[in-house]
């Protein structure tokens, strides 16, 4: 737990001397609720409940208590991201967003509610990604390199909700651990925050929702400590998979295939 709380320590003040280099100006707020369809706030839950969820199972893995580890390790996620709000509030160019902080808080406490009830994680948020033609369109913003991408798209995001569905049956049963429904939402034709300015270069920005199926790694069985680690870092993802697809502009449609 030290040489974590040293690298954040590390990150943040790279971030304060390298990323918000320009000028400053005193604390003050921004609204970016309205902004790309709110798939940044499913961005900061996921995030803030992944990162509790990883420092809940290191404490665990320590040797705390059971119910030590839970309470400190819970808000682990908040503790971790919402600084970075803080830095924007001094930022001329952006501003500290309250509903970013609501979605860092919800996600540390849906890791919370989860833990007191069944010490487990069962319904699980996951993320996936697929590459758009969006980001050549302002490169600048949405990014340029592949990893930027992966941050700055919010057209190739997609959000899901993935639930462990023989945990909530009998012992006994023959439902497969490792296979559960999911859920998603993303959004498609955002080149510009609002809609307002998207509209004015003749994008019409719209959600999508989903249903699909997941593999739950963590469930597959193996004796390999190495293979354990692996699918316990890639549960955070969603795994390309069939899925059905309902938007507003185009309705129903289905994916053989979705990233």
């Amino acid at each position: 737990m030290g040489g974590t709380a040293f690298s954040y320590g590390v990150i943040y003040t790279g971030l304060t001397t390298s990323w918000y280099t320009g000028e400053r100006t005193s604390l003050h707020w921004f609204n970016d609720l309205p902004e790309w369809q709110q798939l940044d706030k499913y961005g900061h839950f996921w995030g803030s409940f992944q990162e509790s969820r990883g420092a809940v199972d290191m404490l665990r893995w320590a040797g705390l208590s059971e119910k030590k580890a839970i309470w400190y390790g819970a808000f682990v996620g908040f503790v971790v991201q919402s600084p970075i709000e803080i830095l924007d509030g001094f930022d001329p160019a952006y501003g500290a967003s309250a509903t970013d902080l609501a979605a860092n808080f919800l996600g540390s406490a849906g890791l919370l509610a989860q833990q007191l009830a069944w010490h487990d994680v069962r319904i699980m948020p996951k993320w996936s990604f697929h590459l758009t033609s969006y980001a050549k369109q302002r490169p600048n913003v949405l990014g340029r390199t592949v990893p930027e991408r992966w941050l700055k798209d919010y057209n190739g995001q997609t959000y899901w909700l993935c639930t462990d569905v023989g945990a909530f049956l009998k012992p006994g049963n023959r439902w497969p651990r490792w296979l559960q429904p999911a859920i998603g939402y993303g959004g498609h034709d955002m080149v510009y925050n609002d809609d307002g300015t998207n509209a004015a270069a003749g994008l019409r920005p719209y959600r999508q929702f989903y249903l699909s199926v997941d593999v739950d790694l963590r469930r597959i069985p193996t004796r390999s400590v190495l293979l354990k680690r692996v699918f316990y870092t890639l549960s955070i993802f969603h795994l390309p998979a069939p899925a059905l697809e309902y938007n507003p502009r185009n309705g129903f449609g289905f994916h053989g295939l979705y990233y």
